[in-house]
């Protein structure tokens, strides 16, 4: 053979997921389903908590602000350790497991605010940097298929989304959101023995062929590679859309229940069944929109949803109402999954595989930290001017970040194609 031939060979290999690549991410999208499961049973959860602590719709903002600040400080210094200690990203993924299982312990035990602000931080901290090294691993054992692996993977986040809502609703007719949480918080600590089995040999102590060849890692040389990465593409541009993309989510998440109670007047067990009908179609759609983000471009996929996302949510703000609340719910489910796995497949493009998690930390970074706005800005518009008047804020946030995304560069480097 000859070493043309044989470095063909080399590099279809290397594109080729590795063995187990399939396990790992079968397990950790129905790891990110728990994550989301119980993530989107607490949003069913909130308008029995916010009565139990009697608490208004600002209150309710901060609790979220508190949440999206600690994921969102956490999620920088998390991926930068996460880079540095890529050989264990299993252990760090099972640690952050267990701490996620124990704030929703403190969270269902919690008898003051103040407490329940507790909680609420250590699962967001739990939560952001468990992402870091699972997006970052799927990118790197799916180097050519980001876009459909990312998407699967936030599937597994739609199934959770989906069930989570619908079989909390059915609960809280029998047991105290209490109970229920305390009964969630053992499946995550069961997950974490799972991930680290999965985790046997593939960044779990054991290095592979490319990175014995580049050790020892360099922390000073990760953070110049970040920074020409910053300076040189438009990487940040992304992390902006992120933001504001983050911001509409939060929004949604916890402020659509409390419209449902307040002013539509659904049951808990109706509150779950629409949440679970926003989410129930990006199962579908998810994995298509990743797959032909992969065939036809990140922009020409992403630009579209954000404009769509944009238009259903202002028609919820002035149709919103009755059956026809139901069927733009199911509608609007169709990107609103969808455009976050297609956003962070955009960043590990341009960002490549030794800085990976270090730019999703970046990604998230700004994403929480523009999120945690929101909460507040939602709050104040839905105690004193309305449910429309958030909804507006939602759709105008959409369009924002559509704009900017067209206007993004997704190549690597200012002459060279991705």
């Amino acid at each position: 053979m000859t070493d043309a031939s044989a470095s063909v060979d080399n590099s279809e290999s290397e594109s080729r997921p590795k063995k187990g690549s399939y396990l790992l991410l079968s397990i950790f999208s129905a790891s990110h389903g728990i994550f989301h499961f119980m993530s989107q049973s607490f949003s069913v959860m909130l308008p029995t908590i916010k009565e139990e602590f009697g608490i208004n719709p600002v209150q309710v903002g901060v609790l979220i602000t508190a949440k999206t600040l600690a994921g969102g400080l956490a999620s920088l210094p998390g991926g930068i350790v996460s880079d540095y200690f890529r050989r264990y990203r299993g252990r760090i993924m099972t640690v952050c497991m267990i701490v996620f299982a124990l704030g929703w312990l403190l969270i269902g035990i919690s008898p003051v605010y103040s407490l329940l602000i507790c909680g609420m931080m250590v699962v967001a901290v739990a939560g952001s940097v468990w992402h870091l090294p699972s997006l970052a691993e799927l990118g790197l054992q799916f180097s050519k298929t980001r876009g459909t692996a990312m998407a699967i993977h936030g599937a597994g986040g739609s199934i959770g989304d989906i069930f989570g809502p619908v079989i909390t609703g059915l609960l809280l007719g029998y047991l105290s959101w209490r109970g229920i949480i305390s009964m969630y918080s053992i499946v995550p600590l069961m997950m974490a023995f799972v991930v680290i089995w999965a985790f046997r040999g593939v960044g779990n102590g054991r290095k592979t062929e490319k990175e014995t060849k580049t050790d020892p890692v360099d922390l000073k040389h990760q953070l110049n590679t970040v920074k020409e990465l910053m300076k040189k593409t438009h990487i940040w541009r992304i992390n902006v859309v992120a933001g504001f993309r983050g911001m509409c989510f939060d929004i949604i998440a916890a402020f659509f229940p409390l419209f449902m109670k307040d002013e539509l007047g659904l049951s808990s067990k109706s509150i779950g069944f629409h949440f679970g009908l926003l989410w129930a179609i990006g199962i579908i759609t998810s994995p298509i929109m990743g797959y032909l983000s992969d065939r036809f471009g990140r922009k020409r996929v992403l630009v579209p949803a954000l404009f769509y996302s944009s238009a259903l949510i202002v028609a919820l703000a002035i149709f919103g109402k009755g059956i026809m609340f139901a069927i733009l719910l199911a509608l609007l489910g169709i990107s609103i999954r969808s455009d976050y796995s297609i956003l962070t497949a955009s960043i590990l493009d341009i960002a490549g595989d030794k800085v990976a998690t270090t730019m999703l930390g970046i990604l998230s970074f700004t994403r929480f930290i523009m999120a945690a706005v929101a909460p507040l800005i939602a709050g104040a518009l839905y105690q004193y001017v309305g449910m429309e008047a958030t909804l507006f804020f939602v759709a105008g946030l959409f369009a924002v970040s559509g704009v900017i995304f067209l206007t993004v560069d997704l190549r690597k480097n200012g002459s060279s194609p991705n």
